[in-house]
């Protein structure tokens, strides 16, 4: 080959290549379409692992669509409060919400399902059934009746029983307690005697104080003692079995997610599923140094007793039963939630559950 040849073949294959670049370009401006969006939260700015992970998704996106994607992230109460992020979300007043599925349980009980109901799974079993037993589908089928469709987007672990003004060992304890507890806790501590009351993260501690109510639960240690809840009130319970594994979700109006390109669809469910085990992650590695901290503050550590704990679960039971016989969403999410946690506790007591106990004897004895 001569050397105009070569160089005529050389500037004919840089050309191409030009042209090529040329068609790429437009092609991937079409695929990542600039847009914006608003994200309003069910938590206050002070919970960095609440609200924190509303704006870590935002984060998230953006670095990943260089910027071409934007999500701005408002607290509670800066466009709607805290219990009416999903509304906002159904009527298009925002495109997305990061909040939690039991806040809406009085609009229909199967809202809380797929969140957290008393005595239902860990975070571990929560996620598994979502993502690999067909609760986000599920989910979806019954979000989408809504206007909604949503994707886990944070789970906290096991939480705390709440903090007490007094001590409360016996089921009359209970009795005209005035409790800020959300979902169906409060649905079955009622029948049980005590008075329920839904309160905003951010409100909580001011009804603490005023003794507006004489007990509330939020969370768990890290988020709690931001909150402040230990000088108001002392008693610090455990476990909250109305929340063995709540998840937090990103709630998306129908619409707005239909009309995204499906790489955008993707990246949304991958991201969301990123900051669920982001949050879970955070909580666990906080709470320990946030606990011990807590006792040193004042917070006296108290069971609840078996016999309170043994009602709460009959109750429970019988609650369900009442209303899958009338309410066949709630029936359809709750049947296959409840398969699966048979399952999934025949499983967590075999190698899970002894090999933790043994940990935890070597921790009592100074070991670890």
């Amino acid at each position: 080959m001569d050397r105009r040849s070569f160089l005529t073949k050389a500037a004919l294959g840089a050309t191409a290549t030009a042209g090529t670049t040329a068609l790429a370009a437009p092609a991937l401006a079409q695929a990542m379409p600039r847009i914006t969006w608003r994200q309003t939260s069910s938590f206050p700015k002070s919970l960095d692992t609440l609200f924190g992970n509303t704006e870590e998704f935002g984060r998230r996106v953006a670095e990943a669509t260089d910027g071409a994607f934007q999500i701005q992230s408002f607290a509670a109460g800066e466009i709607v409060g805290g219990l009416q992020a999903a509304d906002a979300v159904a009527a298009g007043t925002v495109e997305m919400a990061h909040t939690v599925g039991y806040y809406y349980w009085g609009k229909d009980p199967a809202w809380a399902v797929a969140s957290t109901i008393p005595f239902g799974m860990s975070a571990r079993g929560m996620n598994a059934w979502h993502y690999h037993g067909g609760g986000i589908d599920l989910y979806n089928e019954f979000l989408g009746k809504q206007g909604l469709i949503g994707f886990p987007g944070g789970n906290t672990g096991v939480q705390m029983g709440g903090w007490f003004r007094k001590e409360i060992n016996t089921l009359e304890d209970m009795k005209g307690l005035k409790m800020r507890v959300g979902g169906f806790a409060g649905k079955i501590m009622e029948r049980l005697g005590l008075v329920p009351q839904q309160i905003a993260g951010g409100d909580i501690y001011s009804a603490l104080e005023k003794g507006t109510i004489d007990a509330t639960e939020f969370v768990g240690p890290y988020d709690d003692e931001k909150l402040g809840f230990v000088k108001v009130a002392p008693y610090y319970y455990y476990p909250g079995w109305w929340e063995g594994g709540p998840t937090v979700h990103f709630m998306f109006n129908k619409e707005a997610w239909d009309d995204l390109p499906k790489a955008y669809q993707s990246l949304l469910r991958t991201t969301a599923q990123a900051v669920d085990a982001n949050m879970l992650q955070q909580y666990d590695y906080e709470n320990p140094r946030a606990l011990k901290k807590l006792v040193a503050e004042g917070a006296q550590l108290r069971p609840f007793s078996p016999e309170i704990v043994g009602a709460c679960f009959d109750v429970a039971n019988d609650v369900y039963a009442e209303i899958e016989a009338e309410n066949a969403d709630f029936a359809t999410l709750w049947g296959s939630m409840k398969d699966f946690r048979a399952e999934h506790y025949l499983w967590t007591q075999v190698a899970e559950y002894n090999y933790d106990t043994f940990m935890m004897i070597q921790q009592r004895q100074g070991k670890l």
